[in-house]
């Protein structure tokens, strides 16, 4: 076959040319930038959201998880308040989650570019279980969001290894954050190992709910370590609260009902375990049982405090004297002060609950195997030794200030 040269010629400098151009094409190409991935938490949160592990995020104003949303905030991740005049807290609203899982080793930091108490607004979670407000729902202190219902089963998320500095923002004298308030929260939800560390107002607030909770630790807290109301009836095993010498704080832990109607129901009873509470010597009350209460505490060491125990109205001391609250191994530097008089001293050493009149409990007590007690339910650890924390095991080294 008689080969056409001149077509052969041709061809070759096309291809010549096609591949001159596209070199000069990939010379001039410039790359089209990764987007930026934002740092700052901030409005409104519709859709599901993950915050990296290792990363450092602010927190700017009222920021709400929505129905439907979920918020996954990964091991190791610093979130900071910014400072200024716009109050930054975390609202995780009805039907919304949060799934913050840290370690021991990477704890999941909460804080504020200020480091003073009352810096910041904290974490508040709304749930679907039951409260007894009036109405059998109510509004969030701060974000104004809906919580109650009947569902005590409800799941908001997960909260493991998060230490939370510096919060108590407060709006006016009836609108205060806490550490982490809970809002008619489930006992789906999962709760262990946070600590709330310098907040002006309470650590842990429980607004009804069924919300179950271990291994807290609430470090010098103004207001309340631990506090109670509108018929919370969870559990809790491993509850610490310390109170600096030097710190103006209340009490311990404040326990009601509902103090615009102490009978109302279902009525706060919840079941608790393993406590260990060290006061700062001041004239407030250590546990402070009133406006209906109900309870059960096994195995808890109260001390520093004027006041250890103080038992007010009606329906809290006659459910104590009639058996309906438990108070199994409860040990005091203090005597029990009865507001009414049906829940005496007497009454509380005669039942054999190992009252320890003026003795320091946060000493030689603390971690040993005398006479520990734990409910016989599925949900706690057993645990033969006094308070909170076991001499061979300190669970808050590493994560915890």
């Amino acid at each position: 076959m008689k080969t056409n040269w001149k077509w052969v010629a041709m061809l070759l400098a096309a291809s010549m040319t096609f591949t001159a151009c596209s070199d000069d094409d990939d010379d001039n190409v410039v790359p089209t930038p990764e987007p930026e991935v934002s740092t700052e938490l901030t409005g409104e949160i519709t859709e599901n959201m993950t915050l990296e592990s290792g990363k450092e995020y602010t927190l700017s104003g009222g920021v709400h998880v929505k129905a439907g949303a979920t918020l996954t905030i990964e091991p190791g991740v610093t979130l900071t308040a910014v400072h200024d005049d716009v109050v930054d807290y975390i609202l995780i609203e009805q039907g919304a989650k949060i799934d913050a899982r840290g370690t021991a080793e990477n704890p999941i930091i909460m804080t504020s570019e200020s480091k003073e108490p009352k810096a910041w607004g904290g974490i508040h979670i709304c749930g679907y279980a039951h409260t007894n407000a009036e109405g059998g729902t109510g509004k969030s202190e701060i974000g104004d969001a809906n919580y109650g219902g009947d569902n005590d089963a409800d799941n908001s998320g997960t909260l493991q290894y998060i230490r939370l500095e510096y919060t108590g923002y407060a709006f006016d004298e009836e609108h205060e954050s806490n550490g982490i308030s809970f809002y008619g929260v489930g006992n789906g939800t999962t709760v262990d190992h946070c600590q709330v560390y310098k907040g002006a107002d309470d650590g842990f607030e429980f607004f009804g709910g069924s919300v179950n909770v271990k291994y807290l630790v609430a470090t010098d807290c103004e207001d309340d370590s631990f506090d109670w109301t509108e018929g919370w009836n969870g559990k809790g095993q491993f509850l610490v609260a310390t109170q600096a010498s030097d710190a103006d704080c209340d009490c311990l832990m404040e326990c009601d009902n509902n103090g615009n109607n102490f009978a109302a129901t279902p009525v706060a009873h919840p079941i608790l375990a393993n406590v260990t509470l060290i006061g700062n010597g001041s004239d407030s009350q250590g546990i402070r049982l009133r406006a209906g209460t109900q309870v059960e505490l096994y195995n808890a060491l109260v001390s520093g405090k004027t006041l250890p125990l103080t038992v007010e109205t009606t329906e809290t001391e006659t459910a104590l004297a009639d058996g309906t609250s438990i108070l199994n191994n409860v040990s005091l530097s203090g005597e029990v002060d009865s507001e009414n008089g049906i829940y005496t001293n007497d009454l509380f050493a005669a039942e054999g609950t190992g009252n320890l009149t003026n003795q320091d409990l946060s000493a030689d007590m603390v971690g040993t195997t005398e006479g520990g007690a734990t409910p016989t339910d599925a949900f706690f650890d057993s645990a033969d030794y006094r308070g909170a924390i076991p001499a061979d095991n300190n669970w808050t080294t590493g994560w915890t200030l």
